[in-house]
């Protein structure tokens, strides 16, 4: 039933293109947490996407279409994300930007690939999502094989001698962020003095931080989300100890700094570098903070992922997954990240990382 009622909206889209008469919206999908602990990072993906989707429809759309979004709440939960995933199959989406969290990301990518939907994320970084043999997965940021080395290598050249704890929260992303660090660090014979795991969610990680203050502790990894670590710096800062936080892509949310207050300072994250500062973005930027919405974390990614298949559905002059795989093989994209190529399990060819620092409650480039 399901491929049927998907069979009949493909086929009155294409119908309505091939007849010269009205023509059907594009219906595409974005994906990610509207509801729980990451809903800010929803709320950055679902901005994104729905400015996208905007300036392309103002440009004359796609294949002289207008685009149409629907949103997808996953709230970061793998069957909630399976479940928007055939959602969107039913309703015959052509494209899904998405899904934020890895956890989600990979279940849900198993559907897109039997029903034909091209999926593209803009966060998730578990290195397993591109290597199912999936055709249709694709992903505009780096992988956590990239991202770890990259924190390794400065944290054994920035913390030399220091004590290092590695933490992580359990999921698709935080462990194999952790798990790729770890490994960059023991390859250069670093070894940590602690690798635990926590459990997202909780409010009192004391128990955890008087563990690593008794160890003496001096650099803690977290491979997780802003929420546990603001906890976790913040709840470190009250009991007199204050490590130096090094972490991923998920400490970029003005969030940290509000939940770990003035113990933020000093933390370090990786992240691509920030499409915000490219002068050519300067227009678009400037929409989204007219609208009183800062295009922080993924904003840009979210917006690039469905610049992208705009131009990848124009280079195949369809918006069939066999048609859309072939031109996003072959091409090369413009958009707000820069110019993107796609290796052949879907990857970007060149997602580079740097450093950012909080500091007075924001964050920029490390120095």
């Amino acid at each position: 039933m399901r491929m049927l009622k998907k069979a009949l909206y493909v086929g009155v889209a294409l119908a309505a293109l091939g007849s010269g008469a009205a023509r059907a919206d594009i219906l595409i999908g974005v994906a990610g947490p509207r509801t729980g602990g990451y809903a800010n990072f929803g709320e950055q993906v679902f901005q994104g996407a729905a400015q996208a989707v905007k300036d392309i429809n103002a440009k004359g759309g796609v294949l002289g279409q207008k685009l149409k979004l629907e949103v997808g709440d996953d709230a970061c939960d793998p069957k909630q994300a399976v479940s928007v995933a055939n959602q969107f199959a039913n309703h015959g989406v052509a494209f899904v930007a998405g899904h934020f969290c890895s956890g989600s990301s990979i279940p849900a990518s198993a559907v897109y690939q039997d029903e034909g939907i091209v999926m593209m994320s803009f966060s998730s970084t578990n290195p397993k999502l591109t290597e199912q043999g999936f055709a249709n997965i694709y992903r505009v940021c780096g992988r956590d094989d990239q991202q770890g080395p990259v924190a390794a290598a400065m944290i054994a050249k920035k913390f030399k001698g220091k004590k290092v704890a590695i933490l992580h929260d359990k999921t698709g992303y935080g462990k194999g962020l952790a798990d790729a660090t770890k490994a960059g660090l023991n390859k250069m014979g670093i070894k940590e003095t602690l690798y635990e795991a926590y459990t997202a969610g909780e409010k009192d990680y004391s128990a955890l931080v008087t563990k690593m203050k008794n160890l003496g502790v001096e650099v803690v990894y977290l491979g997780g989300y802003h929420t546990e670590g603001g906890l976790i710096m913040r709840q470190a800062a009250e009991q007199g100890y204050h490590p130096r936080m090094v972490s991923g892509d998920g400490l970029a949310t003005s969030e940290f700094g509000q939940i770990a207050g003035k113990a933020a300072d000093g933390t370090l994250f990786t992240f691509t570098p920030d499409p915000r500062k490219d002068a050519k973005n300067k227009k678009i930027v400037e929409a989204f903070r007219a609208s009183g919405f800062e295009p922080e974390g993924y904003t840009l990614n979210s917006y690039a992922t469905v610049q992208a298949f705009a131009q990848a559905a124009a280079m195949a002059k369809s918006v069939k997954a066999k048609d859309l795989n072939k031109a996003l093989h072959a091409g090369k994209f413009d958009t707000l990240l820069g110019m993107i190529e796609f290796d052949k399990n879907g990857d970007p060819k060149a997602p580079g990382y740097v450093f950012y620092e909080w500091n007075g409650g924001t964050f920029d480039y490390a120095k």
